[in-house]
């Protein structure tokens, strides 16, 4: 998987070549000092390829537990992180943000358009289920199943992905405060 530094400003993607290096070992577009100086850091934006779509789609994602008990507690709230983080991996999926609430999950990623949000979040409820269920007996005993059928998922367009991260690293601080 290519990721490639791209000026989101209007410029050519051959005038942009001219000044930035392409790193043949990572396969990453480097800005150069004099792009850097002239636009700024913020003015990069990273997006990813495959072989034949540039994309960046970066998803926020919530999701709770079946009738919204608090049974994300007492370790099962570091193994689902577990869970999650390494599917992440197995799917090339870029995780961003995650936050785990007593009776909610909140995530940022980044997923491919060809694979699809929905088949992410369907097979990480689907196994982290099956697992944390094995693991953890009481979750057998509170919940028919672990996980609700639905979910919320909106892209991160519109706000700037620091703001969007700060919210869900504050969720766990104002939870606090209820």
């Amino acid at each position: 998987m290519k990721i490639q530094t791209i000026n989101i400003r209007n410029t050519s993607r051959k005038k942009l070549e001219r000044f930035a290096r392409l790193d043949r070992a990572t396969g990453d577009y480097m800005a150069s000092a004099f792009l850097i100086a002239q636009f700024g850091k913020n003015y990069f934006m990273r997006y990813k390829s495959n072989n034949n779509v540039v994309y960046s789609c970066k998803y926020h994602v919530v999701w709770c537990p079946k009738y919204r008990r608090k049974v994300l507690v007492q370790g099962v709230d570091l193994r689902l992180k577990e869970i999650i983080c390494s599917m992440c991996d197995e799917f090339h999926v870029e995780l961003i943000e995650l936050e785990i609430m007593p009776d909610h999950v909140h995530l940022l990623v980044d997923v491919d358009p060809q694979f699809g949000i929905h088949k992410l979040i369907k097979n990480i409820k689907g196994r982290s289920s099956r697992i944390l269920r094995q693991e953890f007996k009481f979750l057998t005993t509170k919940l028919p199943t672990l996980w609700t059928n639905s979910y919320f998922v909106s892209t991160v367009g519109g706000a700037p992905l620091k703001i969007v991260k700060q919210y869900i690293e504050s969720q766990k601080t104002s939870q606090r405060q209820k």
